[in-house]
Formats: C-alpha cells, structure tokens, sequence
C-alpha cells in the first residue's frame, strides 16, 4: 500500500532481511492434500489485469471481477489471512449464507476430507489453523513495509520476510520449498503492481516520478512534519495530468503481463497438488473522478480486483 523508498534495499534498526521465524510451531499430523498458495498482486485493478490478457494465469481458471473487503493493504491482506477471499456481489442473498459457501470451498482448496471449521474460532485466523491444526508449514514474504514482520499480521507464520526490494516477486521463488512430509502454505504479496508499478530490472531514479508515501512511510516521518505543535506547511506535489495517468494506468498493465511470465515459472516449480489464488487487495483509480491511487477513496474502482484459482495446471 503505500510508495516508500521503491526499489531500494529496506533493511532497517528493527528489521532484519532474513527469514523471521515466528517460534517453534506445533505440528501435527497433515490432515489436507494440498500446498496452498495466494499471490497478491497489490493495488492491481481488474480491467488492467484484464487488459493485460495473462495467458500463463488465466491458465488457472476464469479470471472473475470481484470486490476486495477493503480499500488498502492491511485490512484487505487482514481478510485475505481471516480466510475471506475477495467477494462476488449477489443480490437477495444474506451475507451469512454468502460466507457459509465461501468457507466451505476451503475443502477443495486445501484437499480435505472434511474440515473442523469450529476449530477455525476464537481466532478466526487462517495461517493459525492451518498450522496448529492441518500440520501446515505456513510462510508469507511481502513486499510492503505496511505489512512488515513487526506488525499484528505475522501470526500464525513459520517464517515471515518482508523483501530487500518491493517490485521483485522472482525472489520470493528462490526461497520457496515444498518439503514432502507436509503441506506448506504461501502468502506472496507482490508489488510490481503497486506504484510506481516498476520492474525490478528498472533504475527507480529514472522514472521521474514523485515519492507518495502510504500509512508506513507517513507515520515513520511523521515527528519531521511537526513544528511548534502544527503540521509544516508544505506544498503537496502537483497532480498527475491526463497524460501522465494514462502513462501510468500503462505501466500496470506492463508490470500484470511481466508477471505472467513469473507465475509461469511459479507453475513449473510447485508440486502439481498445489492450489493457487491470484487475485489483488485492492485496485487503483487513474484519474477517474479526480482520483488518483487508493486508500482513503471511495469508488468502484478501488475495490474492483481479478481473482482466478484452482489447482497448478
């Protein structure tokens, strides 16, 4: 979610880049199939997905519109980890029907026989029912720093990496295992995606783009921003004209077709019992309305994102 320092190693005081592990986990014995793996692709809006045309994904199964939980990264990625996928929009039907059906797909997704969904409660967290009760090993590496190992979405995880550059999803296969005594579990949040929707062969210098920070970037500099008890008064950078987020709007859609030639090598690498989700935590505006990004807007757009999943073709 947010635009921070792009492209550029982020290891910090109280973050290490390597692995975190998240303390010794209990495994029991595996009661699933199937390794389970969801790839975000943040900030990705559907019709740019679509324009896109990802041959190697839509290779998965349809590609449907759907409507993320949340207009920004951490409670849509909070969802994502609750077991909530991004939602369809039927009418006439009451939500708690909509989610029974949805939960219940969990046993086609993970290959179980039948799975305790009570054990699923108090916690309602997906990676910790998966390790403490299906004998999963349960790993997320992410890309944005909202979403860093500090923060209360690490629960549940074996290990946990937030990823020296925010734009290479390529390096999180290099560190990917699918050992064979037990299922493992991924959680990629990708951000070639996210503004300023850069390849990770790019000089981010370059682009001659404005740095937009999110909630992270502006919190951590936040104590810089006040004087005297006031916010300094600053000018804002000077919004993008039409031109500038068509170029823009481009750029997504060129960062969703490299990335089909990742998830293809993706494909090739993960045993074939393994079931993938693609899909976006939320989507982008690119001038509509006067709109630029997301966050704090309201408009379809926002919450407009791809979803395909099945099992590895």
């Amino acid at each position: 979610m947010g635009i921070l320092g792009l492209g550029k190693k982020k290891p910090s005081p109280n973050q290490d880049p390597a692995p975190v592990p998240t303390g010794p986990a209990a495994s029991p014995s595996p009661k699933a199939k199937n390794n389970f793996v969801i790839v975000v692709f943040d900030s990705c809006r559907y019709d740019t997905f679509v324009e896109a045309a990802p041959k190697t994904i839509q290779k998965l199964g349809e590609v449907e519109r759907r409507y993320s939980y949340a207009s920004w990264t951490a409670p849509s990625h909070y969802n994502l980890l609750m077991g909530l996928v991004p939602h369809v929009s039927p009418s006439r039907v009451y939500a708690s029907e909509y989610y029974k059906n949805d939960f219940f797909r969990y046993n086609e997704r993970l290959g179980s026989d039948g799975i305790d969904f009570g054990k699923l409660v108090p916690q309602l967290y997906l990676p910790i029912y998966l390790q403490k009760e299906l004998g999963y090993r349960t790993h997320a590496k992410v890309s944005l720093p909202v979403l860093n190992p500090k923060t209360p979405i690490n629960r549940g995880f074996d290990t946990f990496r937030l990823m020296e550059k925010h734009n290479d999803m390529a390096a999180m296969l290099d560190e990917m295992t699918f050992p064979e005594d037990r299922p493992s579990f991924y959680l990629l949040n990708v951000g070639e995606t996210h503004y300023p929707y850069a390849l990770p062969s790019e000089d981010m210098a370059s682009l001659n783009l404005p740095h937009i920070s999110g909630v992270h970037g502006v919190v951590k500099k936040m104590d810089q921003q006040i004087e005297d008890g006031q916010l300094k008064k600053e000018k804002p950078p000077e919004f993008f004209d039409e031109d500038q987020l068509a170029y823009l709007k481009e750029r997504q859609v060129e960062a969703v077709r490299y990335l089909d030639q990742v998830v293809e090598r993706l494909f090739n690498m993960v045993p074939r019992n393994t079931w993938i989700i693609i899909t976006s935590d939320h989507g982008e505006l690119f001038g509509e309305e006067g709109y630029f990004g997301h966050g704090p807007i309201q408009h379809d757009k926002v919450f407009e994102v791809p979803f395909v999943e099945g099992l590895v073709p």
